[in-house]
């Protein structure tokens, strides 16, 4: 299984499991970091899944949607390795990836 590198907003470093094809949201969320909020359960309709990716690790994830994008320039935290947690799924390739959880909105 890919591993997936979690700073909690505290600055704790966790390295997690996670199942290829399940999100990111779900895979931080089944670790018991429930700073992540994820309140509409990874229906793209909120953006309290918000994380920053690691900036040399953005060109492996896939393109960003017009809503995924939407959603994020609510957010006063946005920044330019912004994404929504919900939207990504774990691969082989992304083993390794590094997320920190945005501040709360």
């Amino acid at each position: 299984m890919p591993n997936l590198i979690v700073t909690t907003r505290s600055g704790e470093v966790h390295r997690i499991e996670g199942s290829e094809g399940t999100s990111l949201m779900n895979i931080i969320r089944d670790a018991g970091m429930d700073e992540l909020l994820a309140l509409c359960g990874g229906c793209l309709s909120c953006a309290t899944c918000h994380v920053f990716v690691n900036g040399n690790q953005l060109e492996l994830l896939p393109p960003m949607s017009d809503d995924e994008n939407e959603l994020l320039e609510s957010s006063s935290h946005r920044l330019k390795n912004s994404r929504l947690s919900c939207q990504i799924n774990m691969s082989e390739a992304l083993g390794g990836l590094e997320v920190e959880i945005a501040p709360e909105d």
